[in-house]
């Protein structure tokens, strides 16, 4: 037989990001396989001579990895340090000030992992604050538990932290081996919901998608999952995703607006965390902090509403179909740009999401650019991908595939995606879509793969 060609690359920041303080360590090993030698060669080449004289060390690493995961507290959020690093380059100064006093604040305002908080004085409105049970928190966050009634405790890192990360940032332990990445909750951005493109999904999109997971992707169904354990999940998320976009906007607000460089402000512009206090700064953290939650409050009545998809004969259907097969291939969709013929998917696009771009080609950072994006992925940031168009002839539809949810999709487009919106109008103009026309592109998208 031939011998296996192997190859192992260990890099520090892998090693760093599977060490995490949550006293589990993932000890993956990235293996290429190139191959096989030349039957009747018994000799090793030097490579795999290597990786066997490197599997001592690499055990011994991992060992003391976990040993020191296993002590390690929890006792603050990470920093997020990727949007400093954007923030800096995109503004040309200098962030670590800003950086280090918004993680204060932040920390003052939202707790810890073990002891979330919910700043409800800060938000002094009671119809913003009470957008999540600030008590089922406690039970969401923390080891993984259960009290004497069988109550579950640490719900989040039981099900939760292997992918999307201690702050929900999507760098869990296991993300660099998911292909697409694990949302990352700190934007404030997700594309599957049924509201309109720039709002947040409803409590019960949220509860869809934990229920029936995202197919063609890592995320699982939680159907099984205890329906009040399931709320109090949705209420972590929620918390975690107003902690990371009030944490990102007071960042940048603190740069743009209170005059943060090489060093801080004066007392009165300098970020703090006294409620009572009336400073600019607290001033601007409470606009923040009323900004972000009532995107959530608000997020039932950003529903785009689709009625039932008009009932037809079978030679109806048909001649819809056609219909919508000319607007996918037409100018005012042009759903094949990217699709490809007949949505194969095989169109040649090179684009990423937004996420990605925020560090990358928004600074006029190529992101196969290893050097260039080294300082990033230092900080924290997973490699940027190209986003793949949809193969629609495989019927596989994450975010849903009922008539509904696709004509929603068409009408809104994919949030943080190049995937764009069009428009509904009430009479063919050329510019946008009827709603007939709309139902006319859903069928066709549906006989794709029936």
């Amino acid at each position: 037989m031939g011998t296996v060609h192997v190859d192992v690359t260990v890099v520090g920041s892998v090693l760093r990001r599977f060490t995490s303080p949550l006293g589990v360590f993932t000890p993956l090993v990235f293996v290429r396989f190139n191959g096989y030698r030349n039957p009747g060669e018994n000799k090793l080449n030097m490579r795999t001579q290597t990786f066997q004289r490197f599997l001592p060390l690499l055990a011994a690493v991992l060992l003391i990895a976990t040993l020191v995961g296993c002590d390690a507290k929890i006792d603050r959020f990470e920093p997020n340090e990727v949007f400093a690093l954007s923030l800096a380059r995109s503004r040309d100064i200098e962030t670590v000030p800003a950086m280090n006093d918004t993680t204060t604040v932040i920390a003052h305002l939202f707790g810890t992992p073990n002891e979330p908080k919910w700043p409800a004085d800060w938000i002094g409105d009671a119809t913003l604050s009470g957008i999540i049970d600030a008590d089922e928190l406690a039970r969401a966050a923390g080891p993984v538990a259960s009290d004497r009634q069988g109550v579950n405790i640490g719900l989040y890192r039981k099900h939760c932290v292997d992918c999307h990360g201690l702050p929900g940032n999507g760098t869990g332990g296991a993300s660099m081996i998911q292909n697409p990445y694990p949302r990352n909750f700190r934007h404030g951005v997700f594309k599957w919901k049924s509201t309109a493109r720039t709002a947040k999904p409803t409590r019960d999109d949220l509860i869809t998608l934990l229920h029936q997971g995202i197919p063609g992707t890592a995320m699982p169904s939680f159907s099984l999952l205890d329906a009040s354990d399931a709320a109090t999940l949705i209420d972590y998320v929620i918390y975690l995703s107003v902690r990371g976009e009030v944490e990102r906007r007071m960042m940048a607000a603190a740069v743009d607006e209170l005059g943060y460089e090489a060093t801080p402000p004066e007392e009165a512009w300098r970020l703090n965390s006294d409620e009572r206090n009336e400073s600019i700064s607290a001033v601007l953290v409470k606009r923040i902090l009323r900004d972000v939650i009532s995107t959530w409050r608000d997020a039932d009545t950003e529903v785009v509403n689709v009625g039932p998809e008009p009932t037809a004969s079978d030679d109806e259907r048909k001649a819809s179909i056609k219909r919508g097969q000319d607007i996918f291939h037409g100018q005012i969709a042009n759903c094949i740009g990217c699709h490809g013929p007949g949505g194969n998917g095989q169109a040649v696009t090179v684009d990423y999401d937004d996420w990605a771009k925020e560090y990358s080609t928004n600074l006029g950072i190529t992101p196969t650019d290893r050097d260039a994006m080294r300082p990033f992925r230092d900080a924290g940031a997973l490699s940027p991908r190209q986003i793949k168009p949809r193969n629609l002839q495989d019927g596989v539809f994450r975010g849903g595939g009922d008539p509904e949810t696709i004509y929603r999709r068409i009408v809104t487009g994919i949030a943080g995606t190049p995937m764009p919106s069009v428009e509904v109008v009430s009479e063919e103009n050329g510019k946008g879509l009827t709603s007939d026309q709309v139902w006319d592109l859903v069928r066709y998208v549906k006989s794709l793969s029936e």
